[in-house]
C-alpha cells in the first residue's frame, strides 16, 4: 500500500484529480487528500501521546526533556480555561 501512495504522489501533479466518495465533497485533487491523511496521522499520534502520557506519567519529546506530569498545575490550568470558556459563553466566571 505504501509502495502504492509513493508512487501515486511522485508520479502525479498535486493537482490531479481524485474522488473520494464517502467524503462530503467527493471530487478533490491529489494536494487535498495528501494533506488530509496527514491531517489525520497527526491527530491519531497526538491521541496516541495523550494515552501514553496517561499511562506512563511523563511528558515530553525526548527522553532527555520528558518531566513527569505536575497533576495539580495541569489541573489549575484546566481550571483557568474552563473559566475563561464560561466567561466568554456569557456565563459566571
Amino acid at each position: 500500500m505504501l509502495d502504492h501512495a509513493d508512487a501515486t504522489i511522485n508520479e502525479l501533479p498535486v493537482d490531479a484529480p481524485g474522488h473520494v466518495p464517502w467524503w462530503p465533497r467527493p471530487d478533490v485533487n491529489l494536494f487535498n487528500i495528501v494533506l488530509h491523511v496527514l491531517q489525520d496521522t497527526t491527530r491519531h499520534a497526538g491521541h496516541a501521546d495523550i494515552l501514553r502520557e496517561q499511562l506512563d506519567g511523563w511528558s515530553g519529546l525526548k527522553a532527555e526533556y520528558e518531566e513527569q506530569i505536575d497533576t495539580a498545575a495541569r489541573e489549575t490550568y484546566r481550571a483557568k480555561i474552563q473559566q475563561a470558556a464560561r466567561a466568554a459563553a456569557g456565563g459566571s466566571s
